[in-house]
């Protein structure tokens, strides 16, 4: 730690400003995570003095209070150890999640909208910040669309294992007959983009629509065409923004997603992948799913890319996504 504290720029290191934010930001983030480390040795050098002391004096009381102490840790560590498998170049970055109902009407746009609030809810989890971008209402119940941004440390590398096609199995609330239904919903994720790939964005390939927006919002959003739709003619990239009250809020949030979208394909490209994010966009229907959801006639929630398993399907879609996160992780790591 303080040989990190005492090193010293090299000559020319403030000359490229962007570069000399990203060095420092870096350096931030590692000294983070080694004041984490050490705070937790300390931690655990304590509580074996305790344990100790427990142990001598056999007091059953400071016993339960160290093991207490001691699953604490171990779940923290756990984190700290999942935290170390986020070393992907965009893995630190704010993220931006879009997810869209697939085809099946009010079941499938009820079904994105449980997909959003369980989102939301790990998001909350995790200590992100969260800003409902854009939100199109369905016709009946849920939503057809919707689009957040999630901010804090990792948000991208965490959540970008949650891009796909997810699917549900239950017996619908809107079917009197009591019919199982199956439903879908996509889940697009990229990461905020940054200024070490240029995004040259030209008005001239820009087409940008204004209507006004649907559903809740108050009658000046319901009544004035502050919604934005903008068109990238070169990718076919659509983006849409009606949440806010304000036209230029709405076009400079859609703006602010399309660059990162942009980012995103550009940094495929530079990878040299055989498909690009754009072909990623598989049919939102059966045979393309990464995970199903299983309401009835058992309850399960499986991954098919890494065959993890959870049979607490409410934990899960109430936020509680870690182990499918961890597994995800660390298939990447082992292929």
């Amino acid at each position: 730690m303080a040989e990190i504290e005492q090193l010293t720029a090299k000559p020319g290191f403030w000359e490229d400003a962007a570069r000399a934010a990203a060095v420092l930001k870096e350096r931030g983030t590692i000294q983070n995570l080694l004041t984490t480390w050490q705070q937790q040795e300390q931690r655990l050098q304590d509580l074996q003095v305790l344990l100790e002391l427990a142990q001598e004096e056999d007091d059953e009381a400071a016993f339960h209070e160290a093991m207490a102490e001691l699953r604490t840790q171990e779940k923290e560590v756990r984190q700290l150890e999942l935290q170390l498998l986020l070393g992907g170049e965009d893995d630190e970055k704010n993220a931006f999640v879009t997810i869209h109902a697939g085809a099946g009407g009010t079941e499938a746009q009820d079904w994105a909208e449980m997909l959003l609030r369980m989102y939301l809810r790990f998001c909350d989890r995790r200590g992100f910040k969260t800003e409902i971008y854009d939100l199109l209402p369905g016709d009946e119940a849920g939503i057809k669309s919707a689009t957040f941004a999630a901010s804090g440390p990792y948000a991208y590398g965490y959540l970008k294992s949650e891009s796909g096609i997810h699917r549900l199995v239950r017996i619908s609330p809107y079917d009197a007959s009591g019919r199982r239904h199956t439903s879908f919903a996509a889940v697009f994720v990229y990461p905020e983009a940054d200024d070490t790939i240029e995004i040259d964005i030209q008005e001239k390939d820009l087409r940008i629509d204004t209507f006004r927006a649907s559903g809740a919002g108050g009658q000046h959003v319901n009544k004035t065409s502050s919604a934005v739709r903008i068109t990238h003619i070169p990718t076919g990239i659509v983006v849409s923004m009606q949440n806010e009250r304000s036209q230029h809020r709405n076009r400079d949030l859609a703006m602010k997603v399309l660059k990162a979208r942009l980012y995103e394909l550009e940094k495929n490209k530079r990878q040299e992948k055989t498909q690009e994010v754009l072909d990623a966009q598989k049919e939102i229907a059966w045979g393309s799913q990464i995970r199903s959801y299983v309401l009835q006639p058992h309850q399960l929630v499986k991954d098919h890319r890494t065959k993890h398993e959870d049979g607490n399907i409410q934990a899960v879609l109430d936020g509680e996504l870690d182990g499918f996160i961890e597994a995800y992780l660390l298939s990447t790591v082992a292929s």
